[in-house]
């Protein structure tokens, strides 16, 4: 078994944290993991990606080529890596993205991440952990007690429930489809 995701979106939007969630939970379930980021050089609004790969086997190269799995939350980062996923992968962008006509991937997810963070949570910086929420439920890889734990070893004190909310709602948004 080994996956290469990639989540990308903007500086501020809090996917490199998401991305240390995932490889920390992997971790967590003895499957070998690596998380890379790059980011530009405007502290916020600025692109931003966090490459994951997970692997039962030792991982020998830290960057994802061709990822199973892309998060894209902006049009920007859709623009730029929305054209390069494994032919079987998983795409999931927000409602936000505009896509095209021409989308060639069978696994395709247009869902309301950041709405969902707005509305149902009432913060947008948890847009985030409502897309691991997704993410989750999407690929069955790493089991939710172990997320779950990742997540909360992460997140700011005091703001523990807030972030186990948009995790669930992530969840919803896969399942309720």
């Amino acid at each position: 078994m080994k996956k290469e995701l990639r989540l990308s979106g903007s500086g501020g939007q809090g996917l490199i944290l998401a991305g240390i969630i995932i490889a920390e939970s992997a971790i967590i379930s003895n499957i070998n993991a690596v998380q890379s980021q790059s980011y530009g050089p405007e502290a916020r609004g600025g692109a931003s990606k966090s490459e994951v790969i997970l692997s039962d086997e030792e991982i020998n190269f830290p960057k994802v080529i061709c990822p199973d799995l892309l998060l894209c939350l902006t049009q920007k980062s859709y623009d730029q890596y929305g054209k390069n996923i494994k032919e079987n992968g998983i795409l999931i962008v927000d409602s936000c993205v505009d896509i095209g006509d021409n989308i060639n991937i069978n696994k395709f997810y247009k869902i309301p991440i950041i709405k969902t963070a707005k509305e149902k949570i009432g913060k947008e910086m948890v847009a985030n952990i409502v897309a691991l929420g997704a993410i989750k439920e999407l690929t069955q890889i790493i089991s939710t007690d172990n997320l779950k734990n990742a997540i909360l070893a992460r997140v700011p004190q005091g703001s523990e429930n807030l972030n186990m909310r948009a995790f669930e709602e992530g969840q919803l948004l896969i399942k309720n489809m």
